[in-house]
């Protein structure tokens, strides 16, 4: 009875692909293996074994006297990675990137509020469309044209000059940590070219997550008492915090990787992705940009830990 209501439902075809179609159709976890063994074996093989590899790599050394590498279980290229001059590369990047995180933030907060309260139609248009265009234009081309605003004769130093607040610029490139001979040439400048660049990846997810609070919860607070101040902190908040905290994952972990910005615009003092490519090429020590390339990786897997826990991935 079984066959023939098959044979009813499903009559068998001739030819190579009907049959392998009828296969598939009796079969169905044959296709899903099929269907999936690509994207798992990229994924399983280029992807994990390479990060596999990289971190197989970081244990091993190089030889003080020859330059080889060494292929041999040892730790001393952690150790090497604990000095005092690779710590402080690594805490100035952290901290380079809390910081943009921080301020993207802050400042894309009220756009997508915006956006999500009081856009309608052309506007919510016009408001994508200003997001996401800076995204469709060239990375480096960007970059280069900040180095140009932010030089010494640039735009910006122009225009505080018109406003007679060039002694202001002046105060400022003079202390000792964010300063330095222009904006161009400091971290005030990689701050200000990180925030632009990555803005966008914080709008949009705290944006989304805005747009999913009921407008009747902000009317009931206001109705109930609560200033503006107090629906924010106990309301509007923790019902965008998923929002920021996914936001946050982009700015954070690209602030962290990138080495093209600080290489354009900055001192000459490094960060990871700069310690990452002058390892690997310039100095050819291969272990310790494989140890470098395992902080990042560290620090995001615990990130992102949080971040689910807050659930942040709900926002995406």
């Amino acid at each position: 009875m079984t066959a023939v209501t098959e044979n009813i439902v499903l009559p068998d075809r001739r030819g190579p692909a009907g049959r392998l179609s009828d296969f598939f159709w009796k079969h169905p976890h044959v296709l899903l293996t099929v269907l999936l063994a690509p994207p798992l074996l990229w994924l399983g093989v280029v992807y994990v074994g390479s990060l596999f590899a990289l971190l197989l790599q970081s244990f091993f050394s190089i030889d003080d006297f020859s330059g080889l590498i060494n292929y041999e279980f040892t730790f001393a290229t952690y150790r090497q990675l604990l000095s005092e001059t690779n710590l402080d590369i690594i805490l100035r990047t952290v901290s380079m990137a809390a910081i943009v995180t921080i301020a993207s933030a802050l400042i894309a907060f009220p756009i997508a509020y915006y956006a999500a309260r009081y856009a309608q139609g052309k506007w919510k248009v016009l408001f994508y469309l200003g997001v996401m265009l800076p995204l469709w234009s060239s990375y480096l081309v960007k970059i280069y044209a900040w180095k140009l605003i932010l030089a010494k004769e640039g735009i910006v130093t122009w225009f505080l000059g018109k406003l007679h607040l060039q002694w202001l610029l002046d105060a400022w490139l003079s202390l000792p940590v964010v300063g330095g001979n222009s904006l161009s040439v400091s971290y005030t400048g990689t701050f200000i070219v990180f925030v632009y660049v990555w803005l966008p990846f914080m709008i949009l997810p705290i944006q989304a997550a805005l747009e999913r609070v009921p407008g009747n919860l902000i009317e009931a607070s206001s109705d109930l008492g609560g200033t503006p101040a107090q629906t924010f902190r106990h309301v509007l908040f923790p019902l965008a915090l998923p929002g920021i905290v996914a936001g946050s994952i982009f700015t954070f972990s690209l602030t962290l990787g990138d080495y093209i910005i600080p290489q354009i615009i900055g001192s000459s003092r490094l960060f990871i992705g700069q310690a990452v490519y002058a390892q690997q090429g310039t100095a050819g020590n291969i272990p310790l940009a494989a140890a470098f390339t395992v902080v990042p990786i560290v620090i995001m897997g615990a990130y992102l830990f949080v971040a689910k826990r807050m659930g942040a991935f709900d926002a995406l």
